[in-house]
Formats: structure tokens, sequence, C-alpha cells
């Protein structure tokens, strides 16, 4: 028997928040496993109770704030639930852990210098001051825990060359029965998008707003695309609004809201706003491309996503993105607008290429599996109590 403790209090959004509701439903199947969960009360309604599984609900405040709250908060919490080792969850880890601690990060805009570029010359100056001060939290949590695991080889290389630690890579997965199984409708207002755009080429990403998501990117691109596939037209849909206060953090998103005005695309994109998670895979399959131009990723859940629904995927050419995809993407420079163009407009003219981006892209997906990953964590889990054992006796 092996009590895991899991902070998953960072869990609000985006990876973190696919991550704990993949993650969970997997341990709550495993005899011989006791998991007792800190998470935040938006999260918890979306977890099922199961016999080995107990929650803990917090709100403490986000960010640096939180992290303090969590170095002075969690050892009693820890101790009290009787766990063997801790699984933080949210990049960060605690200092003075009282169990063995398995820290996953996840968070590249640490390590990114095309993050701390792109917040400059916004002169977004509170967000590069905030990631950096998170930096060297994170940077100094990796020293902290006993062990730090990442979604990916490309970031736990990027990881161990910023700390000079080892990290361990273990992949994120992909449940098929979970993605695929509710019955859930999407809203009427994209049901009606999309019905009304069934002549149209349609483009999708999957993303709320941010700076490293690069919309601006993909919002520059359609203007070559739309003057190439005419008369066919084009429609992107995106799972976000670009209004500042309806996306997590504090992104603003009136930039990209004026590119539609000023480059004359309002009518070719189409801002669906949050999709429940159970309807994504409806979604997805309606839509003609899967289009990425994100300039930094650990993993890109989306990704496996829309290759699991059989979408041709075109993506910024990121080290990563060629580790989850392979040959299942076409890839472009993540600052072009005109090779993401290109890489569309090569899609939009052959079917043979759609065809097969589509059966490589179904094939790579099945390499994705939440049951290897929770053994190999599992795994890893055991080790370190196994160890820790070992050092106390």
């Amino acid at each position: 028997m092996i009590h895991l403790f899991i902070n998953a209090l960072a869990a609000t959004a985006g990876g973190g928040v696919t991550y704990i509701r993949n993650l969970i439903p997997q341990l709550s199947r495993r005899s011989g496993v006791q998991v007792t969960v800190l998470v935040n009360d938006s999260l918890r309604s979306d977890l099922q109770p199961a016999a080995n599984i107990s929650y803990l609900n917090d709100e403490f405040s986000g960010g640096v704030t939180r992290f303090w709250k969590e170095q002075f908060r969690l050892p009693a919490l820890i101790r009290n639930s009787g766990a063997d080792v801790l699984l933080s969850a949210g990049n960060f880890a605690l200092r003075n852990s009282p169990i063995p601690q398995i820290l996953l990060s996840r968070n590249s805009l640490y390590t990114s210098a095309d993050f701390y570029r792109d917040v400059l010359a916004r002169r977004h100056y509170t967000i590069w001051l905030d990631t950096k001060l998170k930096s060297y939290l994170a940077r100094q949590s990796v020293m902290w825990a006993d062990c730090t695991v990442a979604p990916s080889h490309t970031f736990a290389a990027e990881l161990k060359a910023w700390t000079g630690r080892e990290v361990i890579p273990i992949h994120h997965g992909f449940d098929r029965d979970i993605f695929f199984s509710e019955a859930t409708r999407l809203p009427e207002d994209a049901e009606r998008a999309l019905q009304s755009s069934a002549d149209a080429l349609r483009l999708l990403f999957v993303s709320h707003y941010n700076y490293y998501r690069n919309f601006e990117t993909l919002l520059r691109a359609l203007p070559h695309i739309r003057q190439q596939l005419a008369p066919w037209p084009i429609k992107l849909f995106l799972t976000c609004e670009f209004r500042s206060r309806d996306n997590p953090g504090s992104y603003r998103a009136e930039a990209a809201a004026a590119l539609l005005q000023g480059m004359g695309i309002r009518d070719n994109v189409i801002e669906l706003g949050n999709i429940p998670y159970a309807a994504l895979h409806r979604l997805y399959r309606s839509c003609d491309v899967y289009v990425t131009p994100a300039y930094t990723e650990t993993f890109a859940h989306p990704l496996v996503e829309a290759m699991a629904c059989g979408v041709p995927v075109v993506a910024s050419d990121l080290p990563v993105h060629r580790e989850i995809c392979g040959e299942a993407a076409l890839y472009f420079d993540r600052f072009s607008e005109e090779a993401l163009a290109q890489r569309v407009l090569d899609l939009a003219h052959s079917q043979r290429l759609r065809e097969r981006l589509s059966a490589c892209g179904s094939r790579r997906s099945a390499e994705f599996s939440w049951q290897r990953h929770t053994d190999s964590l599992l795994h890893l889990a055991n080790s370190l109590l196994s160890a820790a054992k070992i050092m106390a006796a």
C-alpha cells in the first residue's frame, strides 16, 4: 500500500486541469493505492468520488502568494493525512517536505527567451516581473524536490540545462474512453456556427488567450490563406474570446481583437469561448485542420486530442511539437505567418496529404497512455518510498 498526497491547487486552467482530470480516474482504479488530493473548489466539482480517493478543498490565492501559504500550511496537512509520498503538481515544490516529494514541472515560460522578449515588446512589465520571480522559485523547486518529472523529453532536457539536475521525462497520456465517452453536446451557439460554415475550410485552435500561444501570427496568416483559397471560404474556430476578462491570467487580449478589425478578418474568426471538455471531441471532428502557432510548449494536450480525432495538424516547428506529433503534422517557422499560411494551403489543396496525416495522427495518438503514465509515476513513488525506508532504518 502506498498513500499519495497530491497538491493540485495550481490546476486552474489548460493543461493543469486536463492532467488532474485524467490522473485521478487512473489512480481510483488502482489497488494498493490511497490518494489524498488538495484541490480548488472549481476543479473539485469535476472529479468523481472513489473509495481510495480523499479530497481536501482549499482556495489559496494565486501565484506567489499561494506559494508562500503552501510552504507554511502544507506540511501539517500532509502529516495529518498520513501520506507516504508528495506529488507537487503545479511547478513549485515544498521546501521542507515531511515526506519524499515528486515535482511535476510543466511551465516552459520560465525558460523561454521568446516569452520574455514578447512581454517586454508588449510593455507588460508586470507579467515580466511576475514570471522572473516565479522562475526563480521554480528553479529552486527542482533543487528542493527528491525528483522532478517533465511531460516530454524536450522539456526534461531544458530543465536539466537550466538547473543542472537530472529530470525524468514521462509523457502525459491520452485516454480514448474518457475523451470520447461523454454524450455532452456542443453549446447551441457552437453548433450553429459550425453548421453555417459547412462549405468553408474550418481551422481550429484550442486554447484560452495568452501570449505564448502566439495567436497574432495565426491571425496574420488568415488574409494570405483567404486570398489563395478564394472563392472557397475559410473559418477559424477558437475556444476563447478576445476579451481580457474572459481569459485566465492577466494577458491583454485587446491587441488581438484589434487585429480582427484592422486586417478585415472579423467574419473569418469564430470566438466560441470555453467548450466543455466532454464535448471537445465533437468540435475537433467538425473541423478540417488543427493549427497551433505556439512559440513555447512542454507537451500540448490538444495536439494528441486532434490526432486522435483524425484531424490533420499544422504546428509551429518546436522540438516538443515534433516529439509529440512526429510525421503526423506539417511544421512552420513559429513567427512566420507566410509559412503557416502555406502549410494550411498545402493541406487544403491535397486530399491525399490530409488523409496521410489523419491516418498517421490516429496511430501516433495511440502511443500516449494515461495508464502508462500512471504506472511510471507510481513506480517512481514506490522507489522513493523504498529509499526513504532504507535511509530511516
